[in-house]
């Protein structure tokens, strides 16, 4: 992520600012989103896909978006903060009043999100947005590290569903079998994300 030495903005400067990339506003201040790469996009792709289908599936009153759905966080502080997650999934009826204005969801959170972890944002994804969906409500919370090497968190999916107002926390690995209150029935292993 590149940070943009710019004035700090207001959440309507940065839904109005547009130079043709792409970016999330942290604090007041913009944080250029460049496009996943390799292994990154292919787990977000794979995700996606099966989202949409357990969505077809079942009929279920959901939207998947593939980085197309940004999420403000509500203010702490003075400053600002608007994520856009590698994926977000929402209720159809959060979709159309999205249609005919910028795509953030303002007022109700998403169901879901999901960050795929990069060399660069392993504390952003693992404590920092932790935070930030944990304030915004979010009622699931997935982040997928692939990453190996000698790291602070090791490769796995980690599911933090809100309970009673604050996140619970299951890390699945291997074959373990991902549990999810959203997409209950989903049958999907760790493994099976990580090797997308």
């Amino acid at each position: 992520m590149v940070q943009t030495p710019l004035k700090q903005l207001s959440f309507a400067d940065y839904l109005a600012y547009d130079d043709g990339n792409r970016y999330e506003l942290f604090h007041g201040e913009l944080v250029e989103m460049p496009p996943a790469r390799g292994k990154h996009a292919l787990i977000i792709d794979f995700l996606h896909d099966t989202f949409r289908a357990e969505i077809k599936r079942l009929d279920l009153n959901y939207v998947s978006g593939h980085s197309a759905i940004g999420v403000r966080i509500p203010q702490v502080g003075t400053r600002d903060t608007s994520r856009i997650p590698d994926i977000c999934v929402a209720t159809k009826e959060q979709w159309q009043g999205l249609l005919d204005r910028s795509a953030v969801l303002e007022d109700s959170p998403p169901l879901l999100v999901v960050e795929v972890v990069s060399e660069g944002t392993q504390t952003v994804d693992h404590r920092r947005k932790r935070a930030e969906y944990n304030i915004a409500e979010i009622l699931e919370y997935w982040i997928v590290d692939f990453i190996e090497g000698d790291r602070k968190y090791p490769p796995g999916i980690t599911v933090l569903t809100l309970v009673e107002g604050f996140y619970e926390e299951a890390v699945f690995r291997g074959s373990d079998r991902l549990i999810s209150t959203i997409f209950p029935e989903l049958n999907l292993t760790a493994e099976q994300i990580l090797l997308a």
